[in-house]
């Protein structure tokens, strides 16, 4: 019989990759790790009930000795594309380098996000195994198209909601155990999510008649545009505090040392100056305290000698707890500062409801956090910079934590969507005994 490890690097070998444009997404790889799975965990499949939503996305329910306080476990079976001459490795290959402590998998979804979900199908392979019924029922939610919105997560959800399920836990994607991420706070931390970011799209459009581009007009549509540009980037969204980076600074101070410690302590009144510092600190402590905006498409003329009818940037914003769709539209309503610059909605939806970092949940995450990963880790409520499926579950539950039970570097962090995605042996196969331990813990 094949070792864990093995089977994780089976199921990887699958491209299960996610388009925007249906039609180049290989239908037939989606087939394949749904027989993947059922072939390499025949215990999971005799004993727990099992649906498709949605097309692809899988739901399985583990019946315990009580249906009441149910367990969520989600993970994602889909991964980002690739460049693979970027790749050291293949990116479907599942090459091991390294042995003993050092051995690494490489491939794209190591971490992102079959890390989890093959982590959480091995520790309920497992637990039946060993006879184990849990106390209440768990449920596996895996999506089929986290990366390009979630509507398989969207699917489940409202089948869920449909039969009167309320999780009393639901964890998903999202932190994992780290270094460095609070300034001042040496010891390795879990970094758990209670909240995620909204996600808001918008087009900036200037309309313009064209024409020769020997004969441009004295504002003309680009120029318009890229100061509209410019205009945002120098307006930034302002900086705060939000609850859930609140919760986890004052869960920090503890643990802090230095001059900082005094000022976690005291956030009340160093809340401000805090804020200021933490946003000149870095991308991600500056996504942490502020609503972000950048544009990240231009388009105009199709043509070098052609002046543009429509000038165009999509700008994409990441809504900070507190604040709305509605809100940030207004903002950058005035920060342009141009009536000639149409505004308008592609996508958007407010952030996320904040999950309580204290209480039975909560405390079940933090005990497998100890239990599995080190009694040194500690425990942090913080909040999720980017979209996960588990945004569509605060619906039915309280309490969605976005936690994926590794220790990584900030090079094995940077790695994800990009490329040489990779994941120590170890790590994972200690991920497996995390979600154990969740199970069991009732």
């Amino acid at each position: 019989m094949s070792s864990p490890v093995e089977r994780f690097r089976e199921l990887l070998r699958i491209p299960t990759v996610s388009h925007v444009d249906p039609a180049r997404v290989d239908v037939g790889a989606f087939d394949a790790f749904h027989e993947g799975l059922e072939s390499l965990y025949p215990r999971l499949h005799a004993a727990l009930e099992r649906e498709v939503v949605s097309g692809h996305a899988l739901l399985y329910r583990w019946r315990g000795a009580s249906d009441a306080e149910p367990l969520v476990l989600m993970a994602h079976m889909d991964v980002v594309p690739v460049v693979a001459e970027e790749w050291q490795h293949p990116p479907f290959a599942a090459e091991i380098t390294g042995t003993g402590a050092d051995a690494m998998i490489h491939a794209r979804g190591a971490i992102d996000d079959k890390g989890a979900l093959v982590a959480i199908v091995e520790a309920v392979e497992g637990l039946l195994a060993d006879g184990v019924t849990p106390a209440h029922d768990v449920y596996l939610a895996f999506g089929h198209d986290e990366e390009i919105g979630g509507t398989g997560a969207q699917a489940i959800v409202d089948v869920l909601h449909a039969r009167g399920v309320r999780p009393s836990l639901v964890i998903d994607e999202g932190g994992a155990v780290v270094r460095g991420a609070v300034p001042g706070v040496s010891a390795p931390t879990a970094m758990i999510g209670v909240a995620e970011r909204g996600i808001l799209s918008l087009a900036l459009t200037v309309p313009e008649r064209g024409g020769h581009a020997s004969t441009p007009p004295a504002m003309p549509a680009t120029a318009r545009l890229a100061r509209a540009i410019d205009r945002l980037r120098r307006r930034p969204f302002p900086r705060r505090l939000a609850s859930p980076v609140r919760a986890m600074l004052a869960t920090a101070a503890p643990h802090a040392s230095g001059a900082l410690r005094p000022v976690l302590r005291r956030l009340d009144g160093f809340g401000p100056l805090l804020a200021r510092v933490l946003s000149r600190l870095g991308p991600e402590l500056n996504a942490m305290v502020r609503t972000t905006a950048v544009v990240t498409e231009l388009s105009g003329s199709d043509g070098q000698n052609v002046l543009a009818t429509h000038a165009r940037a999509t700008v994409d914003i990441r809504l900070l707890t507190g604040d709305t769709v509605d809100s940030a539209v207004a903002h950058v309503r005035r920060a342009v500062a141009d009536p000639s610059v149409e505004i308008e909605v592609l996508r958007g939806n407010d952030p996320s409801a904040v999950s309580p970092w204290r209480g039975d949940a909560w405390r079940r995450v933090a005990r497998a956090v100890h239990a599995t990963l080190g009694d040194d880790v500690v425990p942090l409520p913080y909040l999720q910079l980017g979209a996960s499926d588990s945004r569509w579950f605060t619906r039915i539950s309280d309490a969605v934590y976005r936690f994926a039970p590794f220790t990584l570097s900030a090079d094995e962090r940077a790695a994800l969507h990009s490329h040489d995605e990779r994941i120590g042996v170890d790590t994972w196969l200690r991920g497996i005994e995390f979600y154990r331990a969740v199970i069991l813990d009732r």
